[in-house]
């Protein structure tokens, strides 16, 4: 539970380091990037499998590049469902959205190495 916890306050603070890189992401507060990061893993969870499902065919035309065009997607909706998380117009960002979300990821994959890591037992 604290592992989860520390998970949450640092993926937090990556949503707010990545608003402050990009002029049109907005994040107002901590308290909103903590919502929104609880909220992207509920979409994560629920509908990117979808997404993914049903966009497979142009993910393998595209060898794996339409993986970010998801990850924005995803990213531009959790952003759709928070008030003070904004991502800018819509689609006209989507070149930043799909940086910023790729940076999450990235962040998220670092963090989930540091954090995740459990002792070892002897």
């Amino acid at each position: 539970m604290i592992r989860w916890i520390i998970k949450m306050l640092l993926n937090g603070a990556a949503l707010l380091l990545i608003s402050k890189w990009f002029t049109s992401i907005y994040v107002a507060n901590f308290t909103v990037a903590l919502w929104a990061i609880l909220i992207l893993g509920v979409v994560n969870t629920l509908i990117r499998p979808v997404l993914t499902f049903f966009t497979l065919p142009l993910t393998i035309l595209t060898m794996g590049l339409f993986w970010f065009v998801i990850n924005a997607l995803t990213f531009a909706l959790t952003a759709y469902f928070i008030d003070g998380f904004e991502v800018g117009p819509w689609p006209d960002n989507i070149g930043i959205v799909m940086v910023a979300a790729a940076l999450m990821s990235i962040f998220g994959w670092l963090i989930e190495m540091v954090v995740g890591m459990k002792k070892e037992k002897r």
